[in-house]
Parts: C-alpha cells; sequence; structure tokens
C-alpha cells in the first residue's frame, strides 16, 4: 500500500467494515447528551425528572395547605381569639352617633372568633347609619374589634310639612333633638324642597345650588347669606329665596347662577321698590336688563327697567320684555299685554338703576333664621316658633304663586280681547291701554 493513501475498506480486502448501528439507543441518547447543554433543574429534559419535579411540587403544595388549615383549626377553636363582650368593640370619631346605635350592629358577633367576623358587611352597615359618611372597622388582636367612624357635617336647616331637621351637602337628611341643636347653636338658612321621598341624586343636584349660593354670597368674607332666611329648592334651575325686610318677607328668584350679582342688585333697589310698591311680595331677578315685581294677591306685576344712572321715571308706555340672563335654562315667556289698570301698581315702570351698591348691614331684622341656645325651658319653644314662622312664610309663597297664575290667564284673555278688536278694526276704547308687566 503506497504511504499516504487513505485507509478504507476498499483498500484493506478481508477487512469487516465497521459502521454505527442506527438502532443503538444508548449510543443515539449519548450523542445527544454530549451535544446539548444540560437545562436548569426546574425544567428536566428527560421525562423521569419531569415526573419526580411534579411529585415533589404536590408534596409542598399539599405540606402547605394542611398546614394553613392546621393553623386555622387552631385560630378558631383558640379562645384567646373569641370576642368576650362589647368592651372588646373599641369606637372612635363618635359625637353625633352614640354607641348605643353602632353595638347592635356587631350583636351577632359576641362570643365569635374575631377571624370569622365579616369587616365588609360591617362596614356597610355602619354607613347605612344617616350621620356616618365613612366607616373603617378594623380586627385587633387578639380580640377586639377597632371602629372608626367620619361624621357627615350639615349644612343647613331643612323643613319637611312641620319638621325641622339638618340636612348636610350630599342632600342626606338627618335628624336631631331640639335640645341637641339648641345646644350646637347652629346658624343656617332654612330650605325647603328637599323632599326624603326623592332619589338622592335629585337631593344631592338641589343641595349642589345651595352651595354654590352660599359660596358667591360669603366669598371675600362677606358673610352675605347670614341675610337669608329660607331658600325653596323645589326646582333647582330657580333658587327662590326669603328676604326678611322690615317685618315681612320678599320672595326673590335667584335662578341658579350669577347669584352675588344678582343679590346686591336686590339690595341696591329693594328699599325703593317698597317705597314705591307697598304691596311688594316678590321680584324677580333673573333677567338682564329688568326685574319683576310681584305684588300681593289681587294686583299685577310690575317690570322695572335697568339703566345706566340712577334716576327713576314712571311711564305709563310698555317696557319691552328683557332677555333671560346668560346661564338661566328655564325662561319665562314674555307677558301678554294687559288691559289698563288705574291704580298705580298695574302702570309698568321703567327705573333706571345704579351701579349695585354694598349689601346693607345685618340687623335684627334681617338676621338669618337660626336656632339660638335659650333657657332649658325655652329651647324647644324657640324650635317651634321657627317651624311655625318657617311653614306661614311657604304657604304666603304658595297664595302668591297661584295669584300669579291667576293674574296671567287674566292678561291671556285680555291679550286675545285686543287681538279681536284689532282684528275687526275696531278702536279700543280709552280703558285699554296696554302695559307691559308679568
Amino acid at each position: 500500500m503506497p504511504s499516504g493513501a487513505p485507509v478504507n475498506a476498499r483498500t484493506l480486502p478481508g477487512m469487516p467494515l465497521q459502521m454505527m448501528d442506527p438502532d443503538d439507543e444508548d449510543l443515539r441518547f449519548g450523542a445527544r447528551r454530549l451535544s446539548e447543554p444540560a437545562g436548569p433543574w426546574w425544567r428536566p429534559s428527560s421525562t423521569m425528572g419531569r415526573v419526580f419535579l411534579g411529585l415533589g411540587a404536590l408534596i409542598v403544595l399539599g405540606t402547605f395547605t394542611a398546614g394553613v388549615l392546621a393553623v386555622k383549626s387552631y385560630l378558631g377553636r383558640d379562645s384567646r381569639f373569641r370576642i368576650a363582650g362589647a368592651g372588646n368593640i373599641e369606637a372612635s370619631g363618635l359625637t353625633e352617633v352614640s354607641r348605643a346605635e353602632i353595638l347592635p350592629i356587631f350583636g351577632e358577633d359576641i362570643g365569635r372568633n374575631i377571624f370569622f367576623v365579616p369587616l365588609n358587611e360591617r362596614r356597610k352597615q355602619l354607613e347605612a347609619i344617616p350621620w356616618v359618611l365613612h366607616a373603617t372597622v378594623m380586627r385587633l388582636l387578639p380580640d377586639h374589634i377597632r371602629v372608626s367612624v367620619v361624621e357627615r357635617h350639615p349644612v343647613a336647616f331643612v323643613r319637611h310639612g312641620s319638621t325641622i331637621g339638618l340636612v348636610d351637602a350630599e342632600g342626606v337628611l338627618l335628624s336631631m333633638p331640639a335640645a341637641t341643636m339648641a345646644q350646637h347653636h347652629y346658624s343656617f338658612p332654612v330650605v325647603t324642597g328637599i323632599d326624603p321621598r326623592d332619589p338622592l341624586a335629585a337631593r344631592t343636584a338641589r343641595m349642589a345650588v345651595y352651595e354654590r349660593m352660599l359660596a358667591e354670597l360669603d366669598a371675600n368674607n362677606q358673610h352675605l347669606s347670614q341675610q337669608i332666611s329660607e331658600i325653596d329648592l323645589t326646582d333647582p334651575q330657580d333658587a327662590r329665596v326669603f328676604m326678611p325686610e322690615q317685618g315681612s318677607d320678599i320672595l326673590a328668584h335667584f335662578g341658579d347662577d350669577r347669584f352675588l350679582e344678582r343679590y346686591q342688585r336686590y339690595k341696591a333697589h329693594i328699599a325703593e321698590w317698597r317705597q314705591q310698591y307697598a304691596k311688594l311680595a316678590a321680584v324677580d331677578l333673573r333677567y338682564d336688563s329688568q326685574v319683576v315685581l310681584e305684588m300681593t294677591p289681587g294686583t299685577n306685576a310690575v317690570a322695572a327697567a335697568i339703566g345706566p344712572s340712577g334716576s327713576t321715571t314712571t311711564d305709563l308706555a310698555a317696557v319691552p320684555p328683557a332677555k333671560p340672563s346668560a346661564g338661566t335654562t328655564k325662561s319665562i315667556p314674555p307677558p301678554a299685554p294687559p288691559l289698563a289698570d288705574t291704580s298705580a301698581a298695574a302702570q309698568s315702570v321703567k327705573a333706571e338703576v345704579k351701579t349695585p351698591v354694598k349689601a346693607e348691614a345685618k340687623t335684627p331684622e334681617n338676621q338669618v333664621a337660626a336656632v339660638k341656645p335659650t333657657a332649658p325651658s325655652t329651647r324647644e319653644a324657640a324650635i317651634e316658633a321657627l317651624a311655625a314662622k318657617q311653614r306661614a312664610a311657604h304657604e304666603r309663597a304658595a297664595r302668591l304663586k297661584a295669584a300669579h297664575q291667576k293674574a296671567l290667564k287674566k292678561k291671556h284673555a285680555a291679550s286675545q280681547h285686543t287681538a279681536a278688536l284689532n282684528a275687526s278694526g275696531a278702536k279700543p276704547s280709552t280703558r285699554t291701554s296696554v302695559t307691559q308687566g308679568q
């Protein structure tokens, strides 16, 4: 054989050919183990490794579960974790809510293991109490329950029927004994139109109007809301305010915005209006260039125009209707022209008005309706007197509204009569000169 020739089966006759058997499993897996790197222990490459890993995981999980069950059983049977009595219920933040109102909620937990008390359910039950705004319930090992309460804050008196109560900013009605109410020396306006039968969302919307009004009137430490006795929020788009004026209340329509501007306009001219119209009962401030003065039942409304100067003149000509103020969503239709009346209250008046001046100082006659602390023997009498006064004011407002609707019907009939005369070509008599009013 020449030197350097390759050795193979062909060059070596008589020698058997040696080749790898493809069916040899040991050789095949051995070659694979040599060619592939070993993986992490939690990802075994062989079937047997995966089986052992699964069995180990099951054993660990079973041991952990058994331990948890054993601990739970031990804690459940151990008397050290049982709530022995009402003294194990701790409460903080209680002012208007008493322990007597809270303890019945945890009545079925007395004698129960502390770990079996449903804390979330107890929290919801506590927040169902009207005075409770927010509650927190915690376990205090080994055998105490701690309750922390945040109470609601009243922002106004509320009158529903003959009952005087309190209400918070969300429209939640709060009850309080008259003696306790007097001790707190609350000084709020009285709010009507908050019906407990209405949904909470509707009451919240009405109270939002009340909050905006007081925020505007009390801005810059003016405290003008102290001169308001009652606010009717039956229509949230028209806050009707009863303003005390020398022994009588004037009903003022403030709408739902621009409260400070309308209040200043009212205060700047109410003395003039009352001097000119002795039977003035209501003032509608929801218009840009005029206010509507409403008289007591039996008389008509008068439109007073707003001008740049401070002079006041009386004119028998009709006053053109003003456009509603921006933001007023509930508009009042233009008044129909009524027949002329010889009384001064039925005549239209154009009153040029000065720039609103500073609101007059607080006097005993225009102080806010509030419950003042009195002697123990007269506290309940003071609350009852307040309720009687507000009932009378509400009845007076209802009579004014009925009279106003009656006057509108009369004016509408007069308008139809005038239109019929114009259509027929007949000349109106000297007593049918048209005035503007509402």
